[in-house]
């Protein structure tokens, strides 16, 4: 009939609007939504006995799974790839759950992607009573770095005065948290001593607390973060992931405080290979996250960014991009920093300074693909792409 047409339908929240329109009667959505959405699942290192077990359950389900030609042989371990909708996955996890190889285990890990994937609002308890809302609408980060060495704008801000000025001009246009960087993280500069960076941040600090605006601090050094925090910082953007400082967790658990852990392989692991760039990174991830939680920091008080531009290739960061919304799987905030980075000029050949529609870009595909938190440069005109973008994924219909 004229105006039939596939729909697109992300979630559960879009399918029951969906179902609204159409005016089914809402005694039956409890057993439409769960067959409303499609997802795929990509589970890692599966025995060849469980990855057999799971292709004849989810068969059986009328889902399907996809698995690597030499479990048929009795070889593996091996990836397999879920397909299914709610509904089958629902069934499926009945049956795994009862099941020996390990199967107990990738029930629950399945259970808790699928109530990860779903859009959800969180509110993050930060230090000195202030709150950060998230999933409402995407949060601007902007990006104020006092040192000389920055790749984008090393040098301009060393001077206190011009540095708070900086920093209210960012709020003013539209910025939720100021993001104070004291030690470049350029791969090519010398990274300030302790003494220095806390020097550099304390004088920046001290004038910004006493206003309303919420302040992370880009550090990965223990002594750095408890005399950021105890001077009036909210969070800390951790580069390292907890591996480049031992004294960095046990801060944040005394504190309490929130933290970025972004994927970082350059200083740890640099010049390995990724055998599979997203799940290697989301293993690491979690990894990180896990060691976090038990060592005493809530999970509610992490968020993840993939680190795009720290050890990635060209394709590998665009690939970032393109499959942020796997990072769901995670169940954190996403945070994403693309602003200016070499990727934008290689993919377009331009400088550091003209990589402005590049940036904008990136922050409305990582919009569009699940990030809650854009951290840039470029603060008026992000918070603009990011408005609309937020208008257009959150329209009805």
């Amino acid at each position: 009939m004229p105006g039939s047409h596939v729909i697109l339908i992300r979630n559960q929240r879009e399918a029951r609007r969906v179902l609204e329109e159409i005016g089914v009667d809402p005694g039956a959505y409890p057993y439409l939504l769960p067959k409303a959405n499609f997802y795929c699942i990509k589970l890692k290192d599966i025995s060849f006995q469980g990855a057999n077990i799971i292709k004849q359950e989810m068969l059986s389900k009328g889902g399907e799974a996809a698995i690597p030609r030499q479990a048929l042989s009795g070889e593996g371990p091996g990836d397999v790839l879920l397909m299914g909708t709610l509904k089958h996955y629902r069934l499926l996890l009945r049956k795994l759950k009862v099941q020996p190889f390990g199967l107990k285990k990738v029930a629950t890990e399945i259970e808790n992607i699928l109530a990860a994937i779903e859009p959800k609002q969180q509110i993050i308890e930060l230090p000195h009573g202030k709150i950060l809302k998230l999933g409402e609408r995407t949060l601007v980060m902007g990006i104020l770095n006092i040192t000389p060495d920055s790749f984008s704008d090393g040098g301009k801000y060393l001077n206190p005065d011009q540095a708070v000025k900086r920093a209210r001009e960012m709020v003013d246009e539209g910025a939720d948290i100021i993001d104070i960087g004291a030690a470049s993280s350029r791969p090519d500069s010398v990274i300030a001593g302790e003494e220095e960076e806390i020097n550099r941040l304390l004088p920046v600090m001290d004038r910004l607390v006493a206003e309303d605006i919420i302040i992370s601090i880009d550090t990965f050094r223990g002594r750095v973060a408890r005399a950021a925090l105890e001077n009036g910082a909210h969070i800390i953007n951790d580069i390292g992931c907890l591996q480049l400082d031992s004294e960095l967790l046990p801060v944040l658990v005394e504190k309490q405080a929130p933290v970025v852990l972004m994927h970082n392989r350059m200083q740890i692991r640099s010049g390995e290979p990724y055998r599979d760039l997203v799940a290697d990174i989301i293993t690491e991830l979690e990894d990180a996250i896990g060691r976090a939680v038990d060592a005493g920091l809530p999970g509610e008080k992490i968020i993840v960014d993939p680190g795009i531009g720290f050890g990635k290739t060209l394709g590998g960061n665009r690939l970032l991009l393109k499959r942020l919304g796997d990072f769901r799987s995670l169940g954190k905030p996403i945070l994403i920093g693309a602003s200016r980075k070499s990727f934008i000029g290689q993919t377009l050949g331009l400088e550091v300074n003209e990589r402005l529609e590049g940036s904008l870009a990136a922050v409305a595909i990582a919009i569009m693909n699940g990030a809650d938190i854009i951290r840039v440069h470029d603060v008026k005109a992000s918070k603009r792409v990011a408005t609309m973008t937020d208008a257009v994924m959150q329209e009805n219909g």
